[in-house]
């Protein structure tokens, strides 16, 4: 997926689209797929873990792009985010068809206040576990253990640098569900570095 220039490479997405719209302009798709496309198949390789169903799916995605842009795409939106809106409806589909998302939501309510049940540090001292760990190759290790709801919003929130806002509208569900979602990971991520480092210990004390 390499990106090649073209004579739009300074043109906004929101004229590459109307240009693709209006005079069905390939190198103004191009220029938008190229200037998009590691972004989307990332987020989507983050999420299934495995390069040719990611591929699959990104090709499934582009497939709908170029279907549904005359009758479902708004022009006063983002076209970046409603192109991860479907990426995100493609790989939650497939994941669900191998049994592999799972809500945690309490009695599957997406407004449930996860912040009545967990204590109030948690999530500091997660960030201050996630903080301290020098290693991405760990860090990265253990994002991809996580359910994929929460690895999902992780990425989105910390890689991709979204807002809990754009967080819950790519994913249809509300802020407060985003933001429970992230708390879990967390504390998730927080576990797994104690036991991680409780195993170091256990190994050190043996040699």
């Amino acid at each position: 997926m390499a990106n090649n220039k073209t004579k739009y490479d300074g043109t906004d997405d929101h004229q590459l689209v109307r240009l693709y719209r209006k005079d069905g302009d390939e190198v103004a798709f191009k220029t938008l797929l190229d200037r998009h496309q590691t972004k989307i198949y990332s987020y989507i390789y983050s999420m299934v873990g495995n390069p040719e169903v990611a591929n699959d799916i990104f090709q499934e995605t582009f497939t709908k792009v170029i279907t549904k842009m005359d009758d479902t795409y708004n022009e006063q939106g983002k076209w970046i985010a409603w192109v991860m809106r479907i990426a995100h409806n493609a790989t939650i589909d497939y994941l669900r068809k191998q049994k592999r998302f799972v809500d945690v939501n309490a009695q599957g309510d997406p407004d449930y206040d996860f912040y009545d049940r967990l204590p109030d540090n948690s999530i500091t001292d997660a960030q201050e576990s996630i903080e301290m760990d020098e290693s991405k190759k760990s860090l990265m290790k253990h994002i991809n253990e996580l359910p994929p709801e929460q690895r999902e919003v992780v990425m989105l929130r910390h890689y991709y640098e979204m807002s809990f806002k754009e967080i819950a509208e790519l994913t249809d569900v509300s802020i407060n569900t985003a933001l429970g979602r992230m708390r879990y990971a967390l504390i998730n991520l927080r576990k797994m570095f104690e036991k991680e480092n409780g195993d170091e210990i256990k190994l050190s004390e043996r040699r």
